[in-house]
Protein backbone atom coordinates (compact mmCIF):
# COMPACT_ATOMS: atom_id res chain seq x y z
CA UNK A 1 0.00 0.00 0.00
CA UNK A 2 0.78 3.72 -0.66
CA UNK A 3 2.18 6.09 2.27
CA UNK A 4 -1.48 7.99 1.81
CA UNK A 5 -3.40 4.16 2.85
CA UNK A 6 -1.04 3.89 6.37
CA UNK A 7 -1.75 7.14 7.06
CA UNK A 8 -4.92 6.42 6.55
CA UNK A 9 -4.69 3.53 8.60
CA UNK A 10 -3.57 5.53 11.42
CA UNK A 11 -6.41 8.19 11.29
CA UNK A 12 -9.14 5.67 11.60
CA UNK A 13 -7.48 4.34 14.37
CA UNK A 14 -7.37 7.90 15.90
CA UNK A 15 -10.82 7.75 15.15
CA UNK A 16 -11.54 6.19 18.71
CA UNK A 17 -10.22 9.22 20.81
CA UNK A 18 -12.70 11.97 19.42
CA UNK A 19 -15.77 12.28 21.67
CA UNK A 20 -18.82 12.88 20.30
CA UNK A 21 -19.56 16.63 20.81
CA UNK A 22 -22.69 15.74 23.17
CA UNK A 23 -20.54 14.44 26.19
CA UNK A 24 -19.80 17.45 27.89
CA UNK A 25 -23.34 18.28 28.60
CA UNK A 26 -25.00 14.16 28.25
CA UNK A 27 -22.30 12.81 30.70
CA UNK A 28 -18.82 11.43 30.35
CA UNK A 29 -20.15 7.51 30.28
CA UNK A 30 -20.59 7.73 26.03
CA UNK A 31 -19.79 6.28 22.55
CA UNK A 32 -16.70 7.79 20.80
CA UNK A 33 -16.78 8.41 17.47
CA UNK A 34 -15.35 4.88 16.21
CA UNK A 35 -17.82 3.09 18.56
CA UNK A 36 -20.81 5.14 17.31
CA UNK A 37 -19.73 4.16 13.83
CA UNK A 38 -19.58 0.67 14.75
CA UNK A 39 -23.26 0.49 16.40
CA UNK A 40 -24.79 2.64 13.82
CA UNK A 41 -23.57 0.41 11.00
CA UNK A 42 -25.25 -2.72 13.18
CA UNK A 43 -28.64 -1.05 13.84
CA UNK A 44 -28.73 0.05 10.68
CA UNK A 45 -28.81 -3.47 9.06
CA UNK A 46 -31.36 -4.64 11.60
CA UNK A 47 -33.96 -1.40 9.92
CA UNK A 48 -32.94 -2.59 7.33
CA UNK A 49 -33.84 -6.53 7.58
CA UNK A 50 -36.58 -5.30 9.55
CA UNK A 51 -38.14 -2.77 6.44
CA UNK A 52 -36.94 -5.62 4.00
CA UNK A 53 -34.75 -2.65 1.53
CA UNK A 54 -31.46 -1.76 0.76
CA UNK A 55 -28.21 -3.20 -0.49
CA UNK A 56 -26.71 -4.46 3.02
CA UNK A 57 -23.69 -4.60 1.70
CA UNK A 58 -23.42 -0.75 0.83
CA UNK A 59 -25.67 0.33 4.19
CA UNK A 60 -22.89 -1.33 6.05
CA UNK A 61 -19.96 0.54 4.63
CA UNK A 62 -21.74 3.54 4.36
CA UNK A 63 -22.15 3.61 8.44
CA UNK A 64 -19.31 2.73 8.72
CA UNK A 65 -17.65 5.49 6.76
CA UNK A 66 -20.70 8.21 7.67
CA UNK A 67 -18.86 10.44 10.46
CA UNK A 68 -15.06 9.75 9.42
CA UNK A 69 -15.15 12.99 8.37
CA UNK A 70 -15.46 14.51 12.02
CA UNK A 71 -11.87 13.35 12.55
CA UNK A 72 -10.84 16.39 10.49
CA UNK A 73 -13.94 18.75 10.91
CA UNK A 74 -14.91 17.73 14.19
CA UNK A 75 -18.67 16.95 15.56
CA UNK A 76 -20.77 19.91 17.07
CA UNK A 77 -24.10 19.51 19.16
CA UNK A 78 -27.15 21.65 18.92
CA UNK A 79 -25.48 23.96 21.01
CA UNK A 80 -22.00 24.30 19.53
CA UNK A 81 -23.73 24.32 15.22
CA UNK A 82 -25.00 27.50 16.11
CA UNK A 83 -21.52 29.30 16.34
CA UNK A 84 -19.34 27.39 13.79
CA UNK A 85 -19.20 26.68 10.20
CA UNK A 86 -17.59 23.48 9.35
CA UNK A 87 -16.23 21.94 5.53
CA UNK A 88 -16.88 18.67 5.93
CA UNK A 89 -16.69 18.01 1.91
CA UNK A 90 -13.14 19.48 2.38
CA UNK A 91 -12.69 16.94 5.14
CA UNK A 92 -13.64 14.48 3.24
CA UNK A 93 -11.64 14.95 0.26
CA UNK A 94 -8.53 15.35 1.95
CA UNK A 95 -9.34 12.61 4.52
CA UNK A 96 -9.49 10.18 1.51
CA UNK A 97 -7.12 11.54 -0.98
CA UNK A 98 -4.36 9.27 -2.49
CA UNK A 99 -5.67 6.30 -0.53
CA UNK A 100 -7.12 3.00 -1.94
CA UNK A 101 -10.95 3.96 -0.37
CA UNK A 102 -11.14 7.08 -2.55
CA UNK A 103 -13.07 6.01 -4.90
CA UNK A 104 -15.56 4.34 -3.18
CA UNK A 105 -15.22 6.44 0.08
CA UNK A 106 -16.41 9.45 -1.93
CA UNK A 107 -19.16 8.59 -4.02
CA UNK A 108 -20.83 6.96 -1.03
CA UNK A 109 -20.17 9.38 1.69
CA UNK A 110 -21.68 11.96 -1.25
CA UNK A 111 -24.76 9.82 -1.38
CA UNK A 112 -25.32 9.56 2.49
CA UNK A 113 -25.48 13.72 2.66
CA UNK A 114 -27.79 13.78 -0.61
CA UNK A 115 -30.40 11.44 1.61
CA UNK A 116 -32.11 10.20 -1.40
CA UNK A 117 -31.04 6.32 -1.50
CA UNK A 118 -32.58 4.22 0.74
CA UNK A 119 -29.30 3.28 1.94
CA UNK A 120 -28.80 6.47 2.82
CA UNK A 121 -31.93 7.00 4.79
CA UNK A 122 -31.39 3.88 6.77
CA UNK A 123 -28.28 4.70 7.81
CA UNK A 124 -29.19 8.31 8.74
CA UNK A 125 -32.18 6.41 10.94
CA UNK A 126 -29.58 4.15 12.51
CA UNK A 127 -27.95 7.99 13.31
CA UNK A 128 -30.53 9.34 15.04
CA UNK A 129 -31.50 6.02 17.04
CA UNK A 130 -27.93 5.48 17.78
CA UNK A 131 -28.55 8.71 20.00
CA UNK A 132 -31.78 7.74 21.77
CA UNK A 133 -30.11 4.54 22.60
CA UNK A 134 -27.85 6.62 25.01
CA UNK A 135 -30.17 8.64 25.91
CA UNK A 136 -32.21 6.18 26.96
CA UNK A 137 -28.94 4.83 29.21
CA UNK A 138 -28.54 7.73 31.01
CA UNK A 139 -31.91 8.53 31.67
CA UNK A 140 -32.22 4.58 33.24
CA UNK A 141 -28.82 5.47 35.19
CA UNK A 142 -30.15 8.30 36.86
CA UNK A 143 -29.73 11.41 34.86
CA UNK A 144 -32.22 14.38 34.54
CA UNK A 145 -32.06 16.63 32.16
CA UNK A 146 -32.43 13.97 29.61
CA UNK A 147 -36.38 14.02 29.97
CA UNK A 148 -36.54 17.31 29.17
CA UNK A 149 -34.57 16.71 26.02
CA UNK A 150 -36.43 13.33 24.80
CA UNK A 151 -40.05 15.66 24.22
CA UNK A 152 -37.85 17.79 21.76
CA UNK A 153 -36.44 15.09 20.37
CA UNK A 154 -39.53 13.38 19.81
CA UNK A 155 -40.99 16.49 18.80
CA UNK A 156 -38.24 17.51 16.61
CA UNK A 157 -35.96 14.22 15.27
CA UNK A 158 -38.83 11.67 15.40
CA UNK A 159 -40.99 13.75 12.13
CA UNK A 160 -37.57 13.54 10.43
CA UNK A 161 -36.82 10.09 10.02
CA UNK A 162 -37.33 8.42 6.99
CA UNK A 163 -38.65 4.37 8.12
CA UNK A 164 -41.16 3.31 10.05
CA UNK A 165 -38.87 0.60 11.57
CA UNK A 166 -37.02 3.87 13.10
CA UNK A 167 -39.64 5.91 14.54
CA UNK A 168 -41.27 2.59 16.06
CA UNK A 169 -38.18 2.00 17.94
CA UNK A 170 -37.97 5.29 19.63
CA UNK A 171 -40.68 4.98 21.53
CA UNK A 172 -40.19 1.22 22.26
CA UNK A 173 -36.32 2.27 23.22
CA UNK A 174 -37.79 4.76 25.52
CA UNK A 175 -39.52 2.20 27.21
CA UNK A 176 -37.49 -0.37 27.39
CA UNK A 177 -35.05 -1.17 30.76
CA UNK A 178 -31.47 -1.36 29.06
CA UNK A 179 -30.22 -4.41 31.45
CA UNK A 180 -32.94 -6.49 29.97
CA UNK A 181 -30.18 -7.66 27.56
CA UNK A 182 -28.67 -9.72 30.50
CA UNK A 183 -30.98 -9.91 33.25
CA UNK A 184 -33.28 -11.65 31.08
CA UNK A 185 -30.66 -13.36 28.73
CA UNK A 186 -31.94 -17.12 28.14
CA UNK A 187 -28.96 -18.40 29.42
CA UNK A 188 -27.54 -16.33 32.72
CA UNK A 189 -26.68 -17.80 36.47
CA UNK A 190 -29.78 -16.49 37.93
CA UNK A 191 -31.78 -19.07 35.47
CA UNK A 192 -29.49 -21.85 34.32
CA UNK A 193 -26.10 -21.14 35.49
CA UNK A 194 -24.23 -21.90 39.27
CA UNK A 195 -26.97 -19.59 41.16
CA UNK A 196 -29.42 -21.85 40.35
CA UNK A 197 -27.74 -25.59 41.01
CA UNK A 198 -27.10 -24.02 44.22
CA UNK A 199 -30.42 -23.25 45.04
CA UNK A 200 -31.98 -26.96 44.00
CA UNK A 201 -29.01 -28.51 45.97
CA UNK A 202 -30.63 -26.77 49.14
Amino acid sequence: MKDRDIQLLFEISAFRHFDRAWKHWLGPDTANHAEHSFRVALYALMIAKQEKKGNHEKILKMALLHDLPESRCTDVDHIQRQYVQRDEEMATEDIFSGTVLYEEAIPLLKEYHDRKSIESKIVKDADLIDADVEFREVIVAGATMHKKHLAKRRAGVVPKMFTKTARALFEQIHKADPNDWHLKSLRNRFNGGDWQKANKEK
